[in-house]
């Protein structure tokens, strides 16, 4: 019985063995696939020369019965991550238009001063008016912060930003997004394999949720956080830190551990220690439930009601060039009274 159970015991864990080594494998030829230099030649190559290497080396181990390949495998994979570790990211790179230009920001007592807020005209993603600003805010007359979710396919999936309102009538909306090259594409995938480095965008409302709604055909909702002025000061200087750490210290995107989301729940447990952590922030189109749960929506109506009244899409879709973009898409959405704690 012993024996038999040491057999069991000695098969299982050499299951086990070749399945980190294949999930490994598969790794490292992604790795290389995203990150060799070279052309999409030399590096479909590099990564069919691994997926060949890996597949060898455990068909020889499990024909011969032995650990040499299995070691040698795992001294080439320890060359792969020295590799992989010396990749940095940069902020010197040929960028697309709506990420050419890093925010920075400078604070004195409640004044802030944005430099290269964006504030385009979209027409089409290829086609459109440049212009990036630099806007002066009084942090005493902030008086709103909006959540504000873009879906794109799934239910499950959303780009989160958070918009910040003036007593003016005045709106800036912060973003945190993948630094796009010029001529990238977007790729979940690449997100895992340092593809893309982290811009924090601050942009005009009519931008940055127009360009969604009425060029990439995205389903937006927002949704007022109740926050108190205190609350709502300390995570826009947050943004602001965040944005002038990103000028000196460039950062890869990540699409589960640096993402949208992930940054503002890091900025927020600094207001709020005991913000629990939630599958909703890495599932994000579910975030209004988890946001609901933890009382940063108005509880004194059913989420699902937050959510229909929060669907801006049509509003925005229908908005005039002469018209207030942010008092449109508010239209019907329940204001301060239930959206700030006093």
């Amino acid at each position: 019985m012993a024996k038999k159970l040491w057999m069991i015991g000695k098969m299982a864990f050499i299951a086990l063995m070749m399945l980190v080594t294949f999930c490994s494998g598969v790794w490292g030829a992604l790795a290389l696939w995203y990150q060799l230099p070279g052309s999409t030649l030399t590096r479909a190559i590099g990564s069919v020369i691994w997926a060949i290497v890996v597949i060898a080396l455990m068909a020889i181990a499990i024909h011969r019965r032995s650990w040499l390949p299995l070691a040698a495998y795992v001294m080439i994979y320890a060359v792969l991550l020295l590799w992989w570790a010396s990749i940095a990211p940069s902020n010197n790179r040929s960028w697309a238009d709506d990420a050419s230009h890093l925010l920075a920001g400078k604070v004195q007592g409640s004044q802030v001063t944005l430099s290269n807020v964006r504030n385009f005209t979209w027409r089409t993603d290829e086609d459109h008016d440049v212009h990036w600003e630099t806007r002066h805010y009084d942090l005493d007359h902030l008086v709103s912060a909006d959540a504000v979710l873009s879906y794109w396919g799934s239910a499950a999936i959303a780009h989160a930003m958070i918009s910040f309102g003036f007593d003016d009538g005045s709106h800036v909306v912060f973003s945190v997004e993948i630094r796009k090259k010029r001529g990238q594409q977007y790729s979940a995938i690449g997100g895992f394999f340092k593809d893309y480095e982290t811009i924090l965008v601050a942009a005009d409302e009519r931008d940055i949720i127009r360009v969604r709604t009425n060029v990439r055909g995205e389903d937006d909702y927002l949704y007022p956080l109740r926050m108190d002025k205190p609350a709502m000061r300390a995570l826009f200087l947050s943004y602001v830190q965040a944005a002038n750490k990103l000028t000196v210290t460039p950062a890869f995107y990540n699409t589960i551990t640096s993402n949208c989301t992930t940054i503002v729940y890091r900025m927020a447990r600094q207001i709020d220690p005991g913000l629990p952590r939630d599958f909703r922030l890495l599932l994000t189109g579910y975030l209004p439930e988890y946001l609901y749960e933890v009382g940063a929506l108005d509880q004194s109506v059913p989420v699902d009601e937050l959510r229909q009244r929060g669907r801006i899409t049509e509003r925005a879709r229908n908005s005039k060039p002469g018209d207030d973009f942010s008092t449109v898409i508010r239209a019907g959405i329940d204001e301060p009274s239930a959206s700030v704690m006093r």
